[in-house]
């Protein structure tokens, strides 16, 4: 779906909500939803039951499996709320190419 941006944050040893957290950019809130349903249906595949909010607006999708959270945004969404910062990641353990 050529996410942008995509970065990976191990979140073992800081939180019990998950033990990972990725987070990409899509460039308009289409793009948002498109990247959001291809993933939603790729964890539904693999029999994993993500909960999802933010589909209708599409600014910002977070998908959370469990053990996994992704969160899909529009550049200036994720500009604003700066996870990685806040998740101690300004340099993440590793960064996708998508």
């Amino acid at each position: 779906m050529k996410a942008e941006d995509v970065t990976v944050i191990d979140l073992v040893g800081k939180t019990s909500l998950a033990d990972a957290m990725i987070i990409a950019t899509g460039r308009v809130n289409r793009h948002v939803a498109s990247i959001a349903e291809s993933l939603i249906e790729a964890f539904k595949t693999s029999g994993a039951s993500p909960k999802v909010e933010g589909m209708p607006a599409c600014d910002w999708v977070l998908i959370d499996t469990g053990d996994i959270i992704v969160h899909v945004f529009r550049p200036e969404v994720r500009q604003f709320y700066n996870l990685e910062k806040m998740w101690g990641a300004d340099r993440p353990h590793e960064r996708l190419v998508s």
